[in-house]
């Protein structure tokens, strides 16, 4: 098993709990990859987590997870890829707390990038993860243990965390979903460090449902830690018809797999199907704020993180990352601020690219190489990896990492959709959508959260009726059919002052059941929506036969005054039809 849906899906069969995680720690214990995890969790811990959610009805009810080793789990240890700084949490960080409390079990913690500084994976004193589908290239990091763990199928999802691209590289190494989600939105207190002000804790999994129940859990405003920011009461979401960025070609670079560019304009294509318009956008200040974070102050604020220890013991620290992170010892104050006034342009520029669509799409990464060939130039073509990732958190972009076919047939690869803060489950939710049209069998992501009204519509409203485009134009989708109560009576509103003839609803003690569409519209749709609603007709609660009272049209009774009443119709389709 490799999703949460397979895993409730065993449950519901009447699987037991024990007899799954039993299996999950025996995978685990026997996987022969053995630069996957730095810790694994003892059976004496899971037997104990089982028979504290035994019978329980929680909403991650059995569901093995890993977690990156700079994120802490208390009774494991917490070494950040360096066994020197390796300290043993009393508690564990907040967003495991979280999951641990919806009912996951933590089956250990995975190797990474040491200090998380890197996108390769490989740098790392422990044996470095292999990349599932060719050993010889990278697993990408800086999260590579949690992407490879959640590839494959040894857990069913995993956390990284994501400063310049370490949960959206490897989730496309490995033909993952890679969550990136809002700075702030999961709290990363009990997380080490990498550039606080920037980290965020990054969610791998198998499809965007199992990713979005996971953010469900895990993005809880955290009290205690400054960073953390208060999610929208209501989520936004893209309208069945969007517009959505493209990067001119010549912005584009791949390195060499110009195969990477065929499979670009693929997806390109896959989210013109799903309803979107391209719009070409200049990649530019988004590239520029990009070079800011590893050319710029920034570089200092890892530094800081871990002061002490580097210059405790400078030898504890991997080569290339000791010389990265050294860099960051000398800029001044003026630095910073200069770093601050470009940052800031670049952002008022990359918000105006931004504004021409509802998202942009852009490569995750323009390609994969060998681990031989990242040996021989580190640095070099680590910032290649980021090329189309470092800017995310700088500018504050909630962002998804999908796959998108397999260079050569063999190496996957991916595309990335990023937008403005909190719009994560927007993303996942059109993510979802585009896993679906490549025929990926996968669940459609919860509609629950996301800013929507429901409205009940009985006549010229309805779909493929002539009013029926003051719901579309407004970003309306159909959500079903359905009856009212058998008490209603339907009048007819004879044509005038521009409008259709239309139907009045008017509640009866000798009714009947009426035929009807429920649609849904965001907050400021629907109000704009209503507010142009001439009289009689006005917006009242509708009962339904299926017991739900939702917002519908109703008419005034002055609507019923010299009126005919074609209730016996059954609808205005049954109206209409016997017109015709």
């Amino acid at each position: 098993m490799k999703t949460i849906t397979e895993y409730q899906a065993a449950y519901a069969q009447g699987r037991t709990l024990e007899e799954l995680m039993r299996g999950v720690w025996e995978a685990i214990r026997d996987e022969p990859d053995e630069g996957i995890f730095i810790s694994k969790t003892p059976w004496e811990t899971v037997k104990r987590r089982i028979d504290e959610n035994e019978g329980k009805d929680l909403p991650l009810y059995g569901i093995p997870y890993a977690a990156k080793d700079n994120i802490d789990v208390a009774g494991l240890p917490t070494t950040a890829a360096c066994p020197d700084f390796s300290y043993n949490p009393t508690e564990s960080a907040t967003v495991v707390r979280l999951l641990d409390e919806a009912g996951a079990i933590c089956f250990g913690k995975t190797n990474l990038d040491q200090f998380a500084t890197g996108l390769v994976g490989i740098r790392t004193p422990y044996p470095a993860p292999k990349n599932p589908f060719d050993e010889a290239y990278l697993p990408g990091g800086s999260s590579s243990g949690s992407a490879v763990a959640v590839a494959k199928g040894l857990v069913a999802f995993s956390l990284g965390t994501d400063t310049a691209g370490s949960g959206r590289v490897p989730a496309a190494f490995n033909e993952l979903i890679g969550l990136k989600p809002t700075l702030g939105h999961i709290s990363t207190r009990g997380v080490v460090d990498a550039c606080k002000t920037l980290d965020c804790v990054s969610v791998f999994a198998q499809n965007c449902a199992d990713a979005d129940a996971v953010l469900k859990i895990a993005g809880k405003h955290d009290p205690d830690e400054a960073w953390s920011r208060k999610p929208p009461t209501k989520w936004k979401r893209i309208l069945p018809k969007f517009r959505f960025g493209v990067p001119r070609a010549e912005e584009l670079e791949f390195f060499g797999w110009e195969e990477a560019a065929t499979m670009f304009a693929e997806a390109v294509e896959t989210f013109e199907e799903l309803g979107g318009e391209a719009v070409e956008i200049r990649l530019e200040p988004f590239l520029a704020a990009a070079k800011l974070l590893y050319e710029g102050p920034w570089v200092t604020e890892r530094y800081v993180g871990i002061r002490n220890f580097l210059e405790a013991k400078p030898d504890s620290v991997f080569p290339v990352t000791r010389a990265i992170i050294e860099g960051g010892r000398h800029p001044l104050a003026s630095d910073f601020f200069n770093a601050r006034y470009k940052l800031a342009e670049c952002k008022r520029l990359a918000d105006i690219e931004m504004a021409k669509a509802d998202f942009i799409l852009a490569p995750t990464t323009p390609r994969n190489f060998t681990v031989k060939e990242v040996e021989a130039e580190p640095v070099k073509l680590n910032s290649a990896l980021g090329s189309y990732t470092n800017f995310m958190n700088l500018l504050d972009y909630s962002a998804l990492a999908l796959p998108a076919g397999r260079y050569q047939g063999k190496l996957p690869w991916g595309v990335t959709i990023f937008a403005d803060a909190w719009m994560d489950r927007a993303l996942l939710e059109l993510g979802g959508k585009y896993e679906r049209e490549l025929s990926r069998n996968v669940p459609a992501v919860s509609a629950d959260g996301f800013d929507e009204i429901h409205v009940v519509v009985c006549g010229a409203h309805l779909e493929g009726m002539p009013l029926n485009w003051q719901l579309t134009d407004r970003g309306g989708r159909l959500v079903s059919g359905g009856k009212t109560l058998p008490c209603y009576r339907m009048y007819l509103v004879p044509a005038g002052a521009g409008l259709p003839e239309r139907p009045a609803l008017v509640r009866v003690d000798d009714g009947v059941a009426i035929e009807t569409e429920t649609w849904v519209l965001s907050t400021k749709a629907f109000g704009d929506f209503v507010s142009k609603i001439p009289s009689p007709l006005g917006i009242g609660k509708v009962l339904m036969e299926d017991g739900k009272s939702l917002p519908g049209f109703i008419a005034e009774p002055i609507a019923t005054v010299g009126a005919r009443d074609i209730s016996e119709f059954g609808g205005w389709r049954g109206w209409v039809a016997a017109k015709a």
